[in-house]
């Protein structure tokens, strides 16, 4: 057993152990960024984490000589500076993995002047690193005080909301906010949630005295008919894969943007009319004059190109050049010729266009769109209670802020991604 134990294969194996542990930390380092940190049993947690790093510490020693385990002993502290700084005081869940990686790091089998080194750097990296953080919270996070008033789940449970109240040098605000109900990931001991998913839905300054949630259920259609009875203007934003689903090609919904006045006559329009023209809606003469060339099928194609533009195109000018064909930069070389150079005044632009008018679709392309056939509402009522001025006075009757307002369908979220649980952006919002 003693020859098993001391076997360089051996100790190979149970090396990636030590990745293993190490893998887990980076995973809470991630988690510190994107999600908060909620603990149910802290002493659980604490006895589960101290007793998994003990035992990672125990192979991670027996391992020290190993490359497995020495490239462990580098990343585990590194790993855990987000941790501190950002789930600062949860030290239950923190101390445990801090103390097993500096004893690894101490320990571990490379030589002294390399783990010398390393450990200087990881010193400096907290050092810097609390003083940033410091500072950032410090200067940039303005200093409020929120008191939850409220806080509910929808009734399909997708969603869940919380009133707040905050004081501050402004009388104060009420806001409302709404996220997803179905992004945290939960264990039996601490659960995490998404950070900045929460969407205001209502804000109101001064602060409300009573707010009183409701939630109804309705149906796509329901809302769809009430949104095209507001208006007809209404527009959302699609991608070129739905646009296509629906029947439209790339060049269908090519436009004229930023149209000089000249131009604007020039097609029959006022000066004051700002709306985006379809390249569908032109004429030949009218597509000629501002020098773009229609195809047969309808692609639309560059008749006039620019000595800037022959440059950037290379030998893609010599064979007709669709606007369908254009990388980023041919398009801003392209737009930015159109520009009067006495002047400066942008003559026009040609643009693609994502936006489509709800009242255009039918009901099955908005389910492919993403919109549930039906979901959750929420309605709003909101009172302030009169404040007397005078020491002595009555009050006065309560001022009604809103009254059954609807301030959020699952409708909106769903068309406009509200709550885009598969994205990851860095932001200065991740460390408040």
């Amino acid at each position: 057993m003693k020859s098993f134990f001391a076997n360089v294969w051996t100790k190979r194996v149970v090396a990636i152990l030590s990745l293993v542990y190490t893998f887990f930390v980076l995973k809470f380092s991630y988690f510190s960024i994107f999600y908060d940190m909620h603990i149910h049993q802290r002493g659980m947690l604490c006895l589960a984490i101290s007793g998994v790093s003990l035992a990672a510490l125990i192979v991670m020693l027996y391992t020290r000589k190993q490359i497995f385990t020495r490239i462990s002993s580098f990343i585990i502290l590194p790993a855990m500076l987000p941790v501190v700084l950002l789930y600062f005081g949860e030290w239950g869940a923190i101390l445990p993995i801090i103390i097993t990686g500096i004893i690894i790091l101490l320990l571990s089998g490379a030589g002294e002047g390399l783990k010398t080194a390393i450990a200087t750097i990881i010193l400096l990296m907290y050092i810097f690193g609390a003083l940033g953080y410091f500072l950032f919270t410090s200067f940039f996070v303005t200093p409020t005080k929120e008191q939850v008033i409220d806080t509910g789940v929808s009734p399909s449970g997708e969603y869940r909301y919380r009133v707040v109240n905050t004081e501050d040098s402004s009388n104060g605000s009420t806001a409302v906010y709404v996220e997803p109900n179905t992004a945290d990931i939960k264990y039996k001991m601490v659960s995490f949630t998404l950070k900045n998913l929460e969407r205001v839905v209502y804000l109101d300054r001064p602060s409300d005295d009573e707010v009183t949630i409701e939630w109804t259920t309705q149906s796509r259609k329901e809302i769809t008919d009430y949104l095209n009875s507001i208006s007809d203007q209404i527009e959302l934003s699609i991608t070129d894969e739905e646009l296509e689903h629906i029947g439209y090609t790339y060049d269908n919904k090519l436009m004229l943007t930023t149209l000089s006045a000249s131009r604007k006559f020039k097609l029959g329009l006022t000066a004051s009319d700002v709306d985006p023209v379809p390249l569908d809606s032109l004429n030949d003469e009218q597509l000629d004059f501002f020098g773009i060339g229609k195809d047969a099928d309808g692609r639309y194609y560059i008749k006039d190109i620019s000595d800037r533009m022959r440059e950037v195109l290379g030998e893609k000018a010599n064979k007709r050049v669709y606007f369908k064909d254009l990388t980023d930069k041919e398009w801003k070389v392209y737009n930015s010729d159109h520009v009067d150079a006495p002047t400066g005044i942008t003559l026009f632009n040609v643009k693609k266009y994502h936006n489509i008018r709800l009242n255009t679709l039918t009901d099955e392309q908005l389910a492919y769109l993403g919109v549930s056939e039906s979901g959750d509402v929420m309605i709003l009522s909101a009172l302030r209670h009169d404040k007397p001025t005078e020491e002595g006075a009555e009050p006065g009757e309560d001022k009604i802020v809103a009254d059954k307002k609807i301030v959020f369908r699952y409708y909106v979220a769903e068309i406009d991604d509200y709550f885009d649980v598969n994205s990851r952006h860095f932001s200065f919002d991740l460390l408040q």
